[in-house]
């Protein structure tokens, strides 16, 4: 079963109803010529993540890869090769990267956290309200994310231009190559400079851990967490929101922005398949004949909703789902992103009481790819709102195709310049 391509974009549930024909797991080719396994049950799902004895995380173990039937510049390979981080180790390695990330994570204040969140939000919908129209998707969730991370990670303006620049265009798949280009070199300099001017930010907390990450270290840390970060937190965001707007039920005050993320997370979740794994020997699991090496994913939206659960999913714990992964390598910046989300959605329908979504649900797209659940624009209108502070010039507002925008403010000067701009005015 294909995982690309809009027609698994539109209607991906009924790709999975199809694949669980095959049993708990099931074969599918993420992009043309690279295979894999797909586990869509969700007891099999919970067996797999939580045994790192036989499922590996190491990428390097990639049998298809390593004999060359899959080429490196296939556009799922940057996902999927090996990062010397958290994310791509094993054992006493993964628990040493590991540990400097919670510990760094666990410093932020959460206060702070929030008053920032509401700075940037309060940036993002100054750039529209007088408009009375926006792309919620990419004039808000999409930017907001990113902005948040440069002040948690400390980069300056010059550096934290790039690093937009390098993650969005990375996950676009706009000029992919040079982004990502673009930013190992811009999360290298902001390394270099935290060695020499450190500061209360989390890319100075990691660098002062214990754990003594050296530089190679550092970086791969850095763009795991900005990039894992960016692309599920937009895509959170949106999807709540899309939600809230078009689903009768959060239209009265019984139900909170809380619980449209959970309803998110179980059953839209931002990144809908992922957590690769190889296994370390050949090995029969959830019915299918698996060799040493093969790439196994975790289909995080097929589990969360796998028919077997009807009848237990309401005795379960809201975060029972497996959105967060499970097991060792479960997300250590759950309860960051779902602060970052709540008060990024509240803040948004509190200053449009009145907003809606401006075009027909069903005209709505989604982007196509394996891994994300994310849309491709999200248009609303609301009542026009004047503002007092001085909005930013035409040209260095993003809205539109915010795809070339970013490219563009790459020449330009950068949204984060403009962002600290209008801050400090």
């Amino acid at each position: 079963m294909p995982l690309y391509g809009t027609e698994f974009a539109a209607d991906p549930g009924a790709y999975y109803t199809y694949m669980r024909s095959y049993g708990p797991a099931a074969p599918v080719e993420l992009s043309p010529g690279v295979e894999a396994t797909l586990v869509t049950d969700y007891s099999a799902a919970l067996q797999l993540l939580q045994n790192p004895d036989t499922f590996r995380k190491d990428s390097r173990r990639w049998r298809d890869y390593n004999e060359g039937k899959v080429s490196r510049d296939n556009p799922v390979v940057p996902l999927l090769e090996y990062r010397p981080n958290c994310m791509f180790t094993d054992g006493a390695e993964h628990m040493r990267l590991r540990q400097a990330v919670t510990d760094s994570l666990a410093r932020v204040d959460a206060h702070r956290l929030s008053r920032h969140v509401e700075r940037v939000s309060e940036y993002l919908m100054d750039q529209f309200l007088a408009r009375g129209s926006a792309d919620l998707l990419n004039d808000y969730a999409k930017l907001l994310p990113l902005f948040v991370f440069n002040e948690l990670f400390g980069c300056p303006a010059e550096i934290g231009d790039r690093v937009i620049f390098g993650i969005s265009g990375i996950f676009d798949g706009i000029n992919a190559e040079k982004a990502n280009e673009v930013l190992g070199q811009s999360v290298a300099e902001l390394v270099q400079l935290k060695r020499k001017q450190p500061g209360e930010d989390v890319t100075s907390w990691l660098m002062q851990h214990h754990a003594q990450l050296n530089d190679e270290e550092m970086v791969h840390q850095l763009v795991l967490l900005l990039g894992s970060g960016a692309e599920p937190q937009r895509n959170l965001i949106a999807n709540a929101l899309l939600l809230l707007l078009s689903d009768e039920r959060y239209s009265g005050a019984g139900l909170l922005v809380e619980d449209a993320i959970d309803d998110v997370l179980w059953n839209s979740p931002p990144m809908a398949n992922y957590a690769p794994h190889y296994p370390v020997s050949d090995v029969d699991f959830a019915g299918t004949r698996l060799r040493a090496g093969d790439l196994v994913l975790v289909s995080i939206a097929a589990a969360n909703t796998d028919p077997a659960l009807s009848a237990s999913r309401q005795q379960l714990s809201k975060r029972a789902h497996l959105a967060w992964s499970a097991g060792p390598h479960a997300c250590p910046a759950k309860d960051t992103a779902q602060l970052i989300g709540v008060v990024a959605i509240e803040k948004l329908l509190n200053k449009l009481p009145d907003i809606e979504i401006a075009v027909p649900e069903s005209s709505l797209t989604w982007r196509p790819g394996p891994f994300n659940r994310g849309l491709t624009a999200l248009p609303a209108r609301f009542t026009p709102i004047r503002t007092d502070k001085q909005p930013v010039t035409r040209q260095e507002i993003p809205t539109g195709d915010h795809r070339a925008h970013a490219q563009n403010k790459q020449e330009r000067g950068g949204l984060w310049s403009s962002f600290l701009t209008w801050w400090r005015a």
